[in-house]
């Protein structure tokens, strides 16, 4: 309870810094950046869902990456960047606790689901016999689950069991981890996932290189043959670049947060306000996935079409061609 003193004794709400019209600007800004996550994850989660020919592993886990990062667009964002405009937290205690367990259960899910796509890429690509055999859409789903189940029992014992607690100050909400505890999800949330996602998917473009390269070599007489494997060749370094901008930017947004958490637990300083700034970093990520599928992956770009057309709503739409 003292701790919970001190802490509410340094924290208090500032009175409104800025213009109305730039208040106003902030507002929509914030909504805007809103409706765009919520929209282009729930474009992911129809098209993965709907369309028969999607059913595969590799878009099961795509599908799981949208959920986590539809649950950031309907529930993380409108609070936290209302709180970072305000600089007050003004939607109770109640709320504060649940914003805080949200967003911790999106982030856990999020970066483990990285992880996962990078072991599913890994293997189809290394081990092609055994991924067709062995890794069913079955089985990505019991990953999956096994996987949101896992991060929801983690992070509420984090949070709430373990010792550590939220503090809800008169317009404040904010976290206490002790040093251990803020040491172990370092681990479990960042430095295991990233280095495992680093590593596989490093093995994944030196494979794909390979095939690359196998592929020019090989000398062909037929034109139409040349053609599919210039084709061949094309789809492998799209999918190779797609993969790397979506790890690139993930591990962009993810590092400014836990760095900055890491240093708090090591420090007196007040840097509350620091590290959930830190969080937008995170929370964009949540809205530039879908901007990357829609720019790399040609399922996504028809899907896209079928939805905005309508031609979702006809019967058997779900049998339609989108490869």
């Amino acid at each position: 309870m003292n701790l919970t003193a001190d802490v509410c004794q340094e924290y208090s709400c500032p009175e409104r810094s800025v213009s109305f019209p730039v208040y106003v600007i902030l507002y929509v800004a914030a909504a805007a950046v809103a409706l765009l996550t919520v929209c282009g994850n729930l474009l992911v989660i129809i098209s993965v869902s709907h369309f028969k020919q999607l059913h595969t592993p590799a878009n099961i886990l795509i599908l799981s990456l949208a959920a986590s990062d539809l649950l950031v667009g309907v529930f993380v964002m409108p609070l936290h960047l209302s709180w970072v405009i305000e600089f007050c937290w003004i939607s109770g205690p109640v709320m504060c606790s649940f914003f805080t367990l949200v967003t911790f259960q999106a982030t856990c899910v999020s970066v483990h689901t990285v992880a996962l796509i990078s072991v599913d890429r890994f293997l189809a690509l290394n081990f092609p016999f055994f991924y067709s055999e062995k890794i069913s859409p079955t089985v990505i789903c019991i990953a999956t689950l096994f996987n949101w189940l896992f991060s929801l029992l983690y992070n509420f014992t984090l949070l709430f069991i373990n010792g550590n607690f939220t503090v809800m100050c008169p317009g404040q909400c904010f976290y206490i981890i002790d040093r251990v505890s803020s040491f172990i999800d370092l681990q479990v949330v960042f430095l295991m996932p990233c280095t495992l996602i680093i590593i596989l998917y490093t093995r994944v473009f030196v494979i794909v290189r390979k095939h690359v390269t196998a592929i020019r070599a090989v000398q062909v007489h037929n034109s139409k043959e040349t053609s599919k494997k210039r084709v061949s060749e094309k789809s492998e370094r799209k999918a190779a670049s797609a993969l790397g901008i979506l790890v690139f930017v993930f591990l962009l947004c993810l590092l400014p947060y836990f760095i900055c958490s890491v240093v708090i637990s090591y420090s007196n300083d007040d840097l509350f306000y620091v590290r959930d700034v830190t969080v937008i970093f995170f929370l964009l990520n949540s809205t530039i996935n879908p901007i990357i599928y829609a720019l790399f992956y040609p399922w996504f770009q028809k899907s896209l079409k079928l939805i905005f057309t309508f031609k979702v709503l006809k019967k058997d739409s779900s049998l339609m061609n989108v490869l």
